[in-house]
């Protein structure tokens, strides 16, 4: 009896200050998810996907190169035509890696705004669409939340432990099932009161 396949454990990548500093910007974030969602893809190609024109995506491609946040796809090129694709699938970072340096800093705050920009967009065009979807989809599909008071370490322990969920439904479903939709998860994780300093650490 053969084993059964199992998926190839996903490229992560730690952001190091100078790739954080690069990622910084709002079409190399798209050109970034673009090739992690559609895969490999050339210049011309990313430029229709994202609205734009192939002389911007052919330069921030090779600015996102230069510190290993894409790479070139040799087997698909054909002669002028260069393929690019996601170096990494997963991209981690936590915010105080970069306490040390103001420029990297504020490009991890600027990320992290961007990624709330973006939360918002999807949410609102879905809200728009909702109509579209079937029953079930309508139904599987939204959000919730919960509210209760632990420390920081428990609240980094709940994290891990969903995206090991996450990661183990896509790892056990069959992506090329009729039935399946390209969906995106979120994890959020906020102060209840953010208006209102942090409790003061206690003796």
């Amino acid at each position: 009896m053969e084993s059964e396949q199992t998926r190839p454990e996903p490229r992560r990548v730690r952001l190091d200050h100078q790739q954080v500093r690069v990622l910084a910007h709002p079409l190399r974030m798209r050109l970034v998810g673009a090739l992690r969602v559609n895969g490999p893809a050339t210049a011309t190609r990313l430029a229709e996907l994202l609205g734009t024109n192939t002389g911007a995506t052919s330069y921030h491609l090779r600015q996102l190169a230069e510190v290993g946040m894409v790479v070139e796809d040799p087997e698909l090129g054909t002669g002028r035509q260069r393929f690019w694709r996601a170096a990494h699938d997963v991209t981690q970072w936590e915010a105080s890696d970069y306490d040390d340096d103001p420029d990297a800093r504020a490009a991890i705050e600027w990320i992290e705004a961007d990624y709330i920009r973006l939360f918002s967009q999807h949410a609102e065009q879905w809200a728009a669409r909702r109509h579209e979807w079937s029953p079930a989809w309508r139904d599987a599909f939204g959000m919730g939340d919960f509210f209760m008071r632990i420390p920081a370490t428990r609240l980094e322990a709940i994290k891990a432990e969903v995206f090991a969920v996450f990661e183990r439904h896509r790892d056990e479903t069959d992506p090329d099932d009729p039935d399946g939709e390209l969906v995106q998860l979120y994890l959020a994780a906020f102060p209840l009161s953010p208006v209102l300093p942090p409790t003061e650490e206690k003796p």
